[in-house]
């Protein structure tokens, strides 16, 4: 029995330093949504922004644990075209929604824009420079496979700016 006992430990001493392992050679990701940030406060600054620069604000609703959240973010980062359709039309807001202290974060913002986050994350919803909501994107649709479609985004992009919106 002893020896049994024994056989069990080593397996299960062997399968976490093999986890451990395996966890350390995976990239930790860095935090893209602030935890604490107020969005009611986030969306005030980003609306006085846009209206002083003529631009829509876009609002990414997600989590930093949110995989799909960190590859739209990564998108709008690195494709050169969409940061700059992005930078040129758009104030982006990244309101946090995960868990906080046991409650969902700035749940008041996501009822205000009538729960997009029954999507998933990430969910898109653009603002004009009033805070007039101009549309809610569910970015599934905007998916090829395993990443989410260039194309898609930039077409959606473009299709909400000021300048398609009768605001040149």
């Amino acid at each position: 029995m002893k020896n049994l006992i024994a056989c069990i430990v080593l397996l299960i001493s062997l399968a976490t330093a093999s986890f451990a392992a395996e966890q350390a050679g995976k990239p930790t990701r860095s935090a893209i949504y602030n935890r604490t940030a107020d969005g009611t406060k986030q969306i005030e600054e980003a609306l006085k922004t846009a209206k002083s620069e003529n631009k829509n604000v876009l609002l990414q609703f997600g989590a930093n644990w949110c995989g799909w959240c960190h590859r739209l973010h990564g998108l709008f980062k690195d494709n050169g075209d969409i940061a700059k359709t992005l930078k040129d039309n758009y104030v982006v807001v990244l309101i946090d929604v995960d868990q906080v202290e046991g409650k969902p974060h700035n749940q008041d913002v996501v009822q205000r824009y009538g729960h997009p986050t029954r999507f998933g994350l990430p969910v898109i919803v653009v603002l004009d420079s009033n805070g007039k909501q101009l549309t809610t994107q569910d970015t599934g649709k905007l998916e090829e496979g395993d990443h989410h479609d260039p194309k898609k985004v930039m077409s959606f992009l473009e299709k909400w700016t000021p300048k398609a919106n009768g605001k040149s």
